[in-house]
């Protein structure tokens, strides 16, 4: 994935990351903005997830960006 994409349209692809991780505040989101070692963090913090499950589970996120 490319991950300035993802900054880039981050409060287009916000919702589906709050639909997938629901435990994560929309500030946190704002805070995230679209930072994979942010996200990858805030993974590990909210669901005690091993830091390479967190990474995992961003990395299989559907990541759906209209260019």
């Amino acid at each position: 994935m490319n991950w300035d994409v993802v900054k880039g349209q981050w409060h287009q692809v916000k919702g589906s990351v709050k639909a997938q991780w629901g435990r994560l505040t929309d500030d946190e989101l704002e805070q995230v903005a679209g930072e994979h070692e942010k996200l990858v963090g805030l993974l590990q913090e909210r669901y005690g997830l091993a830091r390479d499950e967190a990474e995992r589970q961003v990395d299989n996120f559907n990541w759906t960006i209209k260019h």
